[in-house]
């Protein structure tokens, strides 16, 4: 599958086309036995006109995509269920995960810049690009990115894996943090390990990239050398630390992720 972006939607709405409708934050999924399917057009057509904050996405293998918001309960019969995005991971397409990840980026930003924030007027959508623009100021809101790092470290042919807090599932993974005005990404690095953990890094260099739409990072990876100190986790955030051999990896993040992606490099470029 291959998606394409676009703001300008067509100038009709086909029955194949694909529904990313979000109530109280969670997906509407389509449901046929243990298969889960994004709504297409004939799904929604009974409660289409209650939706609001509707956005045309791009499309995806020729398929156009919409996102919007519901705040009525869907009408019973639908065939449609909430689901919050983490639960899909594994369960559907891949590609239509990225899709719903997109949508959901996509209806946070609309959802939480209906207002100007210098004036307070309502606002509207830009004609010529994807972004709210105040009719009263002029003031322009593109849809919002949060830069943030993530790292791999390794010390000799260990990799240095802690447990966060906030983790939903009692998981180690890679360190992360969100990137601060006037900061460089490899001084974030430097700054967040030193932070969470206590020890200092050096040798760094860029891996990878990957949008993470919980509700609008841009993850940016790297891998790092151990340079010195000794493990000292924070509290705040980081529970606990410790560096891991390949043969010895506690519970790990899903393939889906560039944490996991990190991780699955380390094991394959070590004993």
């Amino acid at each position: 599958m291959s998606f394409t972006s676009g703001f300008k939607p067509p100038d009709k709405i086909y029955a194949a086309d694909l529904w990313f409708v979000f109530k109280e934050g969670d997906l509407l999924i389509k449901t046929i036995g243990n298969s889960l399917y994004v709504p297409e057009t004939k799904d929604i057509n009974g409660y289409r006109d209650r939706l609001i904050r509707r956005q045309y996405m791009g499309s995806l293998d020729g398929r156009h995509c919409y996102t919007a918001d519901i705040q009525e309960d869907v009408p019973e019969g639908a065939g449609l269920q909430q689901k919050d995005l983490r639960s899909i991971f594994g369960v559907m397409e891949e590609e239509l995960i990225w899709a719903a990840g997109r949508a959901n980026q996509l209806a946070a930003w609309s959802r939480n810049h209906q207002y100007c924030g210098k004036c307070s007027t309502s606002c509207e959508d830009k004609q010529d690009e994807r972004a709210k623009i105040c009719p009263a100021c002029g003031l322009i809101n593109y849809p919002r990115l949060s830069p943030a790092v993530i790292v791999a470290v390794l010390k000799e042919n260990r990799i240095l894996l802690a447990r966060n807090k906030r983790f939903r599932l009692p998981f180690f993974s890679v360190l992360a943090g969100f990137v601060e005005p006037g900061e460089t990404l490899e001084a974030c690095i430097v700054r967040e390990i030193e932070e969470e953990v206590g020890i200092t890094v050096k040798n760094i260099r860029y891996f990878g990239s990957q949008p993470w739409p919980f509700p609008d990072s841009l993850m940016v990876a790297f891998v790092a050398d151990y340079s010195g100190g000794e493990i000292k986790v924070d509290d705040t955030e980081i529970t606990e630390a410790n560096w891991f051999s390949k043969k010895e990896l506690p519970r790990i993040p899903p393939r889906i992720s560039i944490a996991r992606q990190l991780i699955d490099w380390f094991t394959a470029h070590n004993p």
